[in-house]
């Protein structure tokens, strides 16, 4: 885990640590080619130091006399130089391109996985869009920076060292006037980099906005046309992208002042050395060839400096994004996993819960809410102690609002009782293995999800080496093999993003086929008959006393008709249990259960 509070630059370096060896490699040919790529203006020089001094040029001090043999020399040098620069050049952009493209797509799959591993309450308060935006846009920034701009940041510094060196080296005398824009580009970079930081940091927090406001109105699509709301939601979406829009333009117009601002400062400098330098060749004080070099370094020097408003951006833009997704990597809203290991074989299924309570936002005591002050909201669970015994089937009744699905997002997990204990034959389900509890609970929610693909992909999910034979019999045990052999294809038909293309009934049963298929130990229906219609919850009904044989299935509901042949029934209240029995014991106590049911049927039956 990274140190959230340190720069996104040194955590990406903390986080990239398996391919060090790789970045290393690759800086080292972008700073080689950026070596070679200084030589020619130096092979230039020395050719018109030997076209004016001939017998006198550089060269021939170091023994090659001939002027002919000088021009070779020079010519050879040239054809290696451009070779060494084309190698070096092609090696950093394999190296840098390859690399950007395995760190983006283990930080995605990083990322995504650790997602998956976080509770319930981290996506309550994210939105899909938001989510989408930092996986895709903001890695796909770090990628971009990656492929070119790493490689130019370092080669910009090469260039300063090694011009600074050949300056000094051959004319100390005038090297200071190249230099006198370095200290004022240099404040103004660090200027620009501070201010273009948190404007960055805007655009995008924006787009995860816009991004999130798409997503929500691509998925409620039908609801927008069904209330006419297409004009209110064009409306709230151009207010999101105007948003966008300006904090880009913010950031834009910042930027862009960056070029002419360097470029200024630029031509101060290489005037200085034009003027002052042909002074001194004029004088006879400094070689023509010495002046030709540094006429040209400096160009080399000074002119790559107006791109480092580009670059500043792209680096400014990929470390906003790169923060965002390291602190998402960072995110620690996490379930820990018990260590005991449960095999799914030999769970019998027996579920005891010991004054359990529980609290989405707890701002209540250790007491359980036993010490409430006056006007504090109870919690959502409250000393809740039942037993449901293995192999029994198990109502839970009772109006919106009295924990019951809350219930069963405790028994899978999803969150932790704040006070109490609930056991799994006899252990508590914090000390189980994660994996191993949840293998153990086939669960059919009442808001199905079926994923774009064909009805057999469906029903095999999280069975995935099922037998046709297999998932046929589980089809037929949730009623739902006479339809699907209706459809187009079989089993083979798509169902459509959200499976939108069946109706309510069909993705109950596939999702009912689905946890069959699973064969759990626990089977959790929540709501599973409250979208279907009369005739397709009778078949559901049906289907449901052969699934229930074996095995200890819960059944949460506000149909009593679907849990009126259940072995036992619990009433919930405001997160209590207020009344437990048998249909017919509940009936005969006339308390809340005897209201629901003369509520829902007109009788006492």
């Amino acid at each position: 885990m990274t140190n959230p509070k340190a720069h996104p630059l040194p955590r990406l370096w903390f986080y990239a640590k398996s391919h060090r060896r790789t970045i290393v490699l690759a800086s080292l040919t972008s700073v080689l080619n950026r070596i070679v790529d200084l030589a020619p203006p130096i092979l230039i020089g020395m050719a018109v130091d030997v076209v004016v001094s001939r017998q006198d040029s550089i060269l021939a001090q170091i023994g090659i006399t001939d002027v002919q043999n000088q021009l070779f020399l020079l010519a050879g040098l040239t054809v290696l130089v451009f070779a060494l620069e084309s190698a070096f050049q092609y090696a950093y952009q394999v190296l840098w391109r390859n690399l950007a493209q395995v760190i983006q797509h283990e930080m995605r799959v990083d990322a995504y996985g650790h997602v998956q591993q976080l509770e319930l309450a981290f996506f309550e308060d994210q939105s899909t869009g938001g989510l989408m935006s930092v996986l895709n846009n903001d890695i796909n920034q770090l990628e971009r920076f990656l492929n070119s701009g790493a490689s130019e940041i370092l080669q910009l510094i090469t260039s300063i060292v090694i011009i600074t060196g050949i300056f000094f080296y051959t004319a100390p005398s005038v090297a200071w006037m190249a230099f006198i824009p370095m200290p004022f580009i240099i404040w103004g970079s660090i200027r620009f980099q501070k201010r273009l930081a948190p404007l960055y940091g805007k655009v995008r927090e924006m787009v995860s906005l816009l991004n999130g406001q798409l997503s929500n109105n691509l998925s409620g699509i039908a609801t927008i046309k069904s209330y006419t709301a297409e004009s209110h939601e064009l409306a709230r979406v151009r207010n999101q992208s105007d948003q966008y829009r300006v904090a880009n333009e913010k950031a834009i117009k910042f930027s862009s002042a960056f070029v002419p601002f360097i470029r200024m400062l630029i031509v101060g400098g290489f005037a200085a050395i034009m003027i002052y330098g042909g002074k001194l060749v004029l004088d006879g004080s400094l070689n023509v060839g010495v002046y030709s070099v540094l006429v040209f370094i400096t160009q080399r020097l000074l002119w790559p400096l107006t791109s480092l408003g580009d670059t500043l951006d792209m680096y400014q833009r990929s470390m906003a994004s790169t923060e965002r997704v390291l602190d998402l990597l960072d995110a620690d809203y996490m379930i820990p996993s018990g260590q005991t290991d449960l095999p799914v074989e030999s769970v019998a299924g027996d579920i005891q819960l010991d004054a359990v309570c529980f609290e989405y936002q707890p701002d209540f005591d250790t007491n359980c809410g036993e010490s409430l002050a006056e006007g504090t909201p109870p919690p959502v669970i409250q000393q809740l102690s039942l037993h449901m015994p293995a192999g029994e089937t198990i109502g839970i009744v009772g109006s919106t609002g009295a924990g019951k699905s809350t219930l069963v997002k405790l028994l899978l997990r999803f969150y932790d009782v704040q006070a109490g204990v609930i056991q799994l034959d006899g252990h508590d389900l914090r000390d189980l293995q994660l994996a191993k509890l949840r293998q153990a609970i086939g669960f059919v929610s009442q808001d199905v999800f079926l994923f774009h693909g064909t009805v057999r992909e469906n029903i095999t999910y999280g069975s995935f080496d099922a037998s046709d034979e297999q998932i046929v019999e589980a089809a037929k045990i949730a009623e739902a093999h006479d339809f699907i052999m209706q459809l187009a294809d079989g089993y083979d038909t798509i169902v459509g993003e959200r499976g939108q293309k069946l109706s309510g009934g069909q993705r109950q049963r596939i999702s009912i086929a689905r946890a069959v298929l699973k064969d759990p130990p626990v089977l959790i229906l929540d709501e599973a008959t409250s979208s279907v219609d009369n005739e397709t919850e009778a078949l559901i009904q049906r289907s449901l006393e052969r699934i229930a044989v074996g095995r200890t299935t819960i059944i949460i509901a506000h149909r009593l008709s679907t849990v009126r042949n259940a072995d036992r029934i619990f009433v919930l209240e405001r997160g209590q249990l207020c009344e437990s029995g048998t249909h017919d014991q509940l009936l005969a106590a006339n308390g809340l259960y005897a209201s629901l049911w003369n509520v829902q049927t007109g009788s006492r039956g």
